[in-house]
């Protein structure tokens, strides 16, 4: 079985929250996809870089939580 399905759930998470007024946990989730697609993509290609590596290379920064 693959990762992929990590993604759906993700998903599905995130659409609940935006459904009962949970935009802060969205957002979240939001980030949490795309570091899940990074990580992913990464083993695929077999480069196993970090996750600060990939927050480096993509101009991604820590936010406060609730800030988007």
């Amino acid at each position: 079985m693959g990762h992929d399905w990590i993604l759906d759930v993700l998903t599905d998470l995130k659409t609940f929250a935006r459904a009962n007024g949970m935009p802060s946990l969205a957002a979240q989730l939001d980030d949490a996809s795309f570091v899940a697609q990074a990580e992913m993509t990464s083993l695929a290609e077999g480069k196993g870089l970090g996750l600060s590596a990939k927050r480096a290379a993509s101009g991604r920064v820590d936010r406060t939580f609730g800030v988007r």
